[in-house]
């Protein structure tokens, strides 16, 4: 699909557009409230997170690996590459009753310009019980591939629908 003929949702006031987000990604702190619940417990509660902002696709939060519960992150099978972060990682995430399997990733040795992500774990939303943003419930980014975090705050259409392998 051509990304010229997207119907790109206008960003009201307070709101972003993934479509104004760079290629390649920027990183940057945010000071948002994150809290992840997995089988009933809260396995993180931070306000220490990083934004990975790339064109077409919501956000995607990095949140230090310190905040998580004790016991919550096993390595799990598996690696994926991104030309611009590097080699990625792979975690399962665990609670009491409950284990989501290949739920998160990280960068071992993140790539020039993504050196933040270091000891930063990111979380694909839909794996998860519960995700929120400042209180707000997070919808997991369309697919089964990107691990976005669709808030109010942002727009689209987003990368990962039917028909978007092309964007």
């Amino acid at each position: 699909m051509n990304p010229h003929r997207i119907n790109k949702v206008v960003p009201e006031s307070g709101q972003e557009s993934v479509w104004d987000y760079p290629r390649p990604p920027r990183v940057e702190k945010s000071a948002d409230r994150v809290v992840v619940t997995l089988g009933g417990l809260v396995i993180v509660d931070t306000d220490d997170a990083i934004r990975v902002l790339e064109t077409s696709h919501p956000p995607v939060y990095y949140l230090p690996r310190s905040a998580f519960r004790e016991g919550s992150l096993e390595p799990a099978a598996g690696r994926s590459s991104c030309e611009y972060k590097g080699e990625a990682s792979y975690l399962s995430v665990v609670a009491p009753g409950r284990r989501a399997q290949s739920a998160g990733w990280y960068y071992p040795s993140p790539a020039r310009g993504f050196e933040e992500l270091r000891d930063r774990v990111a979380l694909y939303p839909g794996r998860m019980d519960l995700v929120t943003v400042n209180g707000e419930t997070v919808l997991p980014q369309p697919g089964d591939f990107y691990g976005g975090w669709i808030t109010s705050r942002v727009v689209g259409p987003f990368k990962g629908a039917p028909g978007s392998l092309g964007w």
